[in-house]
C-alpha cells in the first residue's frame, strides 16, 4: 500500500507541476500530506516534517548566502573587465569572440541566475555577432551549454539545489566530487566553442572581419566603458579638479574590483581545500562583499532587500522540498517505492545504476521542469541506488547532469528570455542546438565516471 501511495504522490505531483494547476511549492506540502493521512500515519505529520526541514535547512542557508553573493558581485560589474578585454583581444575574429563567449558564460553562470546570465552575456557580445554577421543562435548554443554545466552543477544553482536537499545530502560532499567533472566540462565547451567559431568563420566576409578588428583597435578605451563627463570649468585648474576626481572615483572602483576578486577565488579556494562548510564560506564571504561593495549601513539593507527577491522563493522551495521528502521517507513510502523498482533490476547490472540514471536524466530533464524531475523522479532512484551501497550523493550528481538538455528544453523559462534576445523561436533553436548539446551531455557523463564523480560496478 506505501508503494501505491508513494507512486501516486509522485504521479499526482507531477501532473499538477506539468499542468500548472498549483505552484510547485503548494504541491510539494499538499501532496505528500494528503497521502500521509491516507495511510493512516497522520498522527505523526509534525515530527516528519520537522525532520525534512532539519535535513533540508543547511542547503537553505548555503543557497541564501550564495544568491546574495553573487548578486552583489553582479551588481559591481565583476566580470565587465573579462567581458571587454575579451571583445579587445579577439580582433575581430569570430574564433576568438565564440571562445571569448565561452569563457565569460562560465564565468558568470556562477550567479546561478539563468537570466541574468543570459542578459550579461547578450549585452556584451550580441552586437559584434551582428556586426560581423555571426548566426545569433551560436552564443545562445553557447550559453546554454555553460549554464547547464555550472548553474547546474554547483549547489547554489537551481538543479543542484534540489537534488541535495531532496536527498539529504551534504552540499560540500556533493560539490567537492562533482567539480573536477564540471572543469573538465567547462574546458570541453571552450573546445566546442571554437569549433563554433571556425564555422561562424568560414560565412563571414574576410573584408568585414578586418573593418571590425580596426574599430577594436580604434576603440582604445574598449566597449562598454564608463565614460566620465562634466561640466567644463574655466581655467585649468578646474580641469586639474576634474581630472582628480576621476582619479579618485577609478581608484574606488578598481580597489573594489579587485577586493571582489581575490573573495571570489579565495571563496572556490577554500572550496576546494574544504576548510569549512560552504554555507559558512558563502556566509562569511558575503559579509565580507557587502561591507566591501556598500560599506553605508542603510545602503546594506536596500541591497539585501533587492537581491532577497531572487533568494527567498528558492529558499521557500528547499523548505518545502524537506518537507516532501521527509514524509515520504519518514512513512517508509520510498523505500517501498524503491523496492518495488529493484526487482525490474537484472542480475549483475546494479552497478550501472548511477550511469543509467545521469543518461536517462538528460531526455527527462529535456522534457521536465526541474521541480517535477528532482522531487519526484531523483528521490526513488537514490532509494533503488541504497538498496546496492550507492550512496545518494553519487545519484545527486548523476542526477545534474542532463541539466545542459534542459537549458534548451521548453520547461527552462530563462530559455524564453535568451530566445526574445537573439530574436529566434524555440523550434529553430532546437534545431541548430541539439545535436551539440547531446554530444556535450553524453561527455559530461564521461567526465563523471572518469573523475569517479559517479561510479561504474561491474
Amino acid at each position: 500500500m506505501l508503494a501505491v501511495l508513494g507512486f501516486a504522490s509522485l504521479a499526482a505531483f507531477m501532473l499538477v507541476v506539468i499542468r500548472g494547476w498549483a505552484t510547485a511549492l503548494v504541491a510539494v506540502i499538499v501532496i505528500p500530506i494528503v497521502a500521509l493521512l491516507i495511510s493512516g500515519q497522520g498522527a505523526q505529520l509534525a515530527t516528519m516534517v520537522e525532520s525534512g526541514i532539519t535535513t533540508v535547512a543547511p542547503t537553505a542557508i548555503l543557497l541564501l548566502f550564495a544568491v546574495l553573493y553573487f548578486g552583489i558581485m553582479m551588481d559591481a560589474r565583476l566580470f565587465d573587465p573579462v567581458s571587454r578585454a575579451i571583445i579587445r583581444l579577439s580582433g575581430g575574429d569570430p574564433v576568438k569572440i565564440c571562445v571569448g563567449t565561452a569563457v565569460l558564460a562560465l564565468l558568470v553562470a556562477l550567479d546561478g541566475d539563468g537570466t541574468t546570465s543570459y542578459m550579461i552575456i547578450c549585452s556584451a557580445f550580441l552586437p559584434i555577432y551582428r556586426r560581423l554577421g555571426i548566426n545569433p543562435l551560436v552564443i545562445a548554443t553557447i550559453s546554454t551549454m555553460a549554464l547547464g554545466t555550472i548553474s547546474g552543477s554547483t549547489p547554489w544553482g537551481g538543479a543542484a539545489t534540489r537534488a541535495v536537499s531532496v536527498l539529504g545530502v551534504d552540499a560540500t560532499d556533493y560539490f567537492v566530487h562533482m567539480l573536477p567533472a564540471m572543469l573538465l566540462m567547462s574546458g570541453a565547451i571552450v573546445v566546442l566553442a571554437y569549433v563554433l567559431g571556425r564555422i561562424a568563420r568560414r560565412g563571414v566576409d574576410a573584408a568585414r572581419i578586418a573593418e571590425v578588428a580596426a574599430e577594436i583597435i580604434a576603440d582604445r578605451r574598449g566597449p562598454g566603458a564608463p565614460v566620465l563627463t562634466g561640466r567644463p570649468g574655466p581655467g585649468a585648474a578646474t580641469a586639474t579638479v576634474s581630472r582628480a576626481r576621476r582619479t579618485a572615483l577609478r581608484l574606488g572602483r578598481d580597489w573594489r574590483l579587485w577586493m571582489n576578486a581575490v573573495t571570489t577565488v579565495s571563496l572556490l579556494v577554500l572550496l576546494v581545500l574544504g576548510v569549512a562548510d560552504l554555507a559558512v564560506l558563502f556566509l562569511l564571504g558575503f559579509v565580507v562583499a557587502l561591507v566591501v561593495n556598500h560599506p553605508r549601513p542603510a545602503e546594506q539593507g536596500e541591497v539585501i532587500r533587492k537581491h532577497a527577491a531572487n533568494a527567498v522563493p528558492v529558499v521557500i522551495l528547499v523548505l518545502g522540498a524537506g518537507v516532501f521528502t521527509g514524509i515520504l521517507t519518514e512513512s517508509g513510502m520510498t523505500k517501498s517505492m524503491a523496492t518495488a523498482l529493484l526487482s525490474l533490476v537484472p542480475d549483475g547490472a546494479n552497478g550501472l545504476i548511477p550511469v543509467v540514471g545521469a543518461v536517462i536524466g538528460i531526455p527527462m530533464s529535456f522534457f521536465m521542469a526541474n521541480d517535477a524531475y528532482f522531487f519526484g523522479i531523483v528521490p526513488v532512484l537514490a532509494e533503488s541506488a541504497a538498496h546496492y551501497g550507492i550512496p545518494p550523493e553519487e545519484m545527486a550528481r548523476a542526477a545534474v547532469i542532463g541539466q545542459m538538455a534542459h537549458s534548451i528544453g521548453p520547461a527552462s523559462a530563462p530559455l524564453w528570455v535568451l530566445l526574445g534576445l537573439v530574436k529566434a523561436n524555440l523550434g529553430e533553436f532546437q534545431r541548430f542546438a541539439f545535436g551539440w548539446v547531446l554530444g556535450a551531455s553524453l561527455l559530461y557523463v564521461v567526465f563523471a565516471v572518469v573523475t569517479g564523480a559517479i561510479s561504474v560496478g561491474l
